[in-house]
C-alpha cells in the first residue's frame, strides 16, 4: 500500500485537505484554534508529504505550523501543478478536487521538502519584498505624474511621491539596520558585495529570498535561481535552450547585477564580450554572466572567501 501523502488547498479563510490513497477529505478553518486541529489531524494521518501551491502568503501559516509540528511540507509552483493536471487530463476544479489533486501530486512527483526559513530571514525578505512595492508605487506615480492632465492632479501626485521616497528611505535605513544587526548577514554581504557588479539590494534581495546559496552543488544553485538552461530538442531538432522556473525575485536582482558586472566586472566583461565574439546575442550571453555569478556567489560563500579576480 502507498504511504499517505496529503494535498492542502488554501484560500483566506479556510483551507481543503485531501489524503492520499485514503481519498479522505475535509475542509478546515484558518483561525489558530483551525490550524492547531488541523495540524493533530495530520500528525494522526502520519504522511510523508505535505504539498500546498504558493498562493499568494495565503499559504504561509500553514507551512509555518506544519514546520513547527515536525511535518515534511513542501511549497510548489502553481504552473508545475496545473501542467500535472492537464497531464493525467484533470479538467474539473473545484477547492477540494485541488486537494486531491495536490495530494496525488505529492505522491507521484515527490518535491522535496524545503526547511522554513527562520525568524529574522523571513522578517528581511518582508523587508526587501516592502522596498519592491514602494519601488512599483513611485514608479507608476511618476508615470502618473507626467501625464497629469490638471494642477490640482499634479500637485497631490508630487505629494504622494515624496511620501514614498520619504518611506523607501526609511525601509532602506532598516534594511541597513537589520543587516549590521546580525554578525552573520554582515560577513555574508561584505562577501558578496567583494565581487564587482554585487551591490547592496542584490546582496540583502540574496540574503533574504536565496539563503542556500553557498550550500549547493553548482547546477542545483542555478537551477534554483532560475538562470540553468533546459533543452528544447525533438528527435534531429534542435531548438534555442531557454531558462525558466526558479526564484523570479533572485532572477531580477542577479539580471540587474549582471548587467552591472558585464560593465565593470574584469573577469565577467571579458567572458560577456568573449561571448558576443563568437556571435551570441546579447540576452544569451547576458543569461551566461548570471549563471557565472551564481556559480562565483555559491563558491565565496561556500568557501567563506572574498572575491578574487580570475581569468575568464
Amino acid at each position: 500500500m502507498d504511504t499517505p501523502t496529503v494535498g492542502i488547498d488554501v484560500s483566506k479563510d479556510s483551507v481543503a485537505v485531501a489524503v492520499h490513497p485514503s481519498g479522505r477529505t475535509w475542509q478546515s478553518p484558518t483561525t489558530p484554534e483551525g490550524v492547531e486541529a488541523l495540524m493533530r489531524a495530520l500528525h494522526a494521518e502520519a504522511p510523508t508529504l505535505i504539498v500546498l501551491e504558493a498562493s499568494g502568503g495565503y499559504e504561509a501559516p500553514i507551512v509555518a505550523a506544519c514546520a513547527g509540528a515536525g511535518l515534511p511540507v513542501a511549497v510548489v509552483n502553481p504552473r508545475q501543478v496545473r501542467a500535472f493536471a492537464h497531464a493525467i487530463g484533470q479538467a474539473a476544479k473545484t477547492d477540494a478536487i485541488d486537494a486531491q489533486l495536490l495530494a496525488l501530486f505529492a505522491a507521484r512527483v515527490a518535491p522535496t521538502p524545503r526547511p522554513l526559513p527562520d525568524a529574522d530571514t523571513q522578517a528581511l525578505a518582508a523587508l526587501i519584498a516592502r522596498r519592491r512595492q514602494l519601488l512599483e508605487m513611485l514608479g507608476a506615480e511618476r508615470q502618473r505624474l507626467a501625464h497629469a492632465t490638471t494642477a490640482r492632479i499634479g500637485r497631490d501626485l508630487t505629494a504622494h511621491i515624496r511620501w514614498l521616497e520619504h518611506r523607501l528611505r526609511d525601509t532602506d535605513q532598516h534594511l541597513q539596520r537589520t543587516i549590521e544587526a546580525s554578525p552573520v548577514w554582515r560577513a555574508k554581504e561584505d562577501l558578496l558585495r567583494s565581487v564587482p557588479g554585487i551591490g547592496p539590494i542584490t546582496a540583502r534581495t540574496l540574503l533574504a529570498d536565496f539563503p542556500e546559496l553557498g550550500s549547493l552543488p553548482r547546477r542545483q544553485a542555478a537551477a534554483l535561481a532560475g538562470v540553468a538552461p533546459f533543452n528544447r530538442d525533438s528527435g534531429r531538432w534542435r531548438g534555442y535552450r531557454r531558462i525558466g522556473g526558479g526564484r523570479a525575485t533572485v532572477r531580477a536582482a542577479l539580471y540587474m547585477a549582471a548587467l552591472v558586472a558585464s560593465r565593470h566586472n574584469p573577469t565577467l566583461r571579458a567572458f560577456y564580450q568573449h561571448l558576443r565574439t563568437a556571435g551570441k546575442p546579447a540576452k544569451v550571453a547576458l543569461v551566461a554572466v548570471m549563471r557565472k555569478l551564481v556559480t562565483i556567489l555559491n563558491a565565496i560563500l561556500c568557501h567563506d572567501r572574498p572575491w578574487v579576480p580570475t581569468p575568464a
